[in-house]
């Protein structure tokens, strides 16, 4: 057992907290930043403290931003007839990297978990419906891009369901074998969706 001074054992409990970061690796990060000067500490610390102070909440697709309306909701150049439900910020992140989707986001804060006991009441669905029903330029189709995992089948099979009645067209991220992988070692599941979505060439 460590017997470090207080102050140390606190922040290493304080980041043992963070997703990913165990006790060991917090305690690497605390010895990191003992060893950097009070200036970097310092930048360190207000860095923290401008994203909890300057950072909100879009309110038409929760997307993290310094205003709201966000960027992309404000941006007039985007489609906003087409509407990509995502599961969390990192995703959105992702796909605007790929720089090919110009529509519009919403993001739902998780997925459906049911061995979790993660139901439709811990997402945002509520305010995915408003969205649609009351976007400025008429929805007209919502690609649903989730992890291709029980979790992201069940969270499709879900949206799918509640909104069919909308009228909208519904479509999901093509899936199947990713470049460099060997046919195998590929999972049912990926070759038989490899199969499904073929292209003619």
């Amino acid at each position: 057992m460590t017997n470090y001074p207080q102050p140390i054992e606190k922040l290493i409990e304080s980041f043992a907290h963070l997703p990913t970061i165990g006790p060991k690796t917090a305690e690497r990060l605390v010895f990191h930043l003992l060893k950097k000067s009070n200036k970097d500490i310092e930048e360190f610390s207000q860095n923290l403290l401008h994203v909890k102070d300057k950072i909100t909440k879009c309110n038409l697709c929760n997307n993290f931003s310094e205003i709201n309306p966000c960027e992309i909701c404000n941006d007039t150049k985007r489609n906003g007839s087409i509407l990509c439900i995502i599961s969390n910020h990192q995703d959105l992140g992702a796909i605007e990297k790929t720089h090919n989707f110009q529509g519009v986001y919403y993001i739902l804060n998780g997925m459906l978990e049911p061995l979790e006991g993660f139901g439709p009441d811990h997402i945002k669905i509520p305010g995915l419906i408003n969205r649609i029903k009351q976007s400025n330029t008429h929805i007209k189709e919502v690609i649903l891009a989730f992890n291709p995992d029980m979790n992201g089948e069940t969270t499709v099979l879900y949206l799918t369901k509640i909104l069919k009645p909308l009228n909208i067209k519904i479509t999901r991220l093509a899936r199947g074998l990713p470049v460099g992988a060997n046919l195998e070692y590929a999972d049912e599941i990926t070759l038989t969706e490899a199969i499904n979505n073929r292209r003619e060439i």
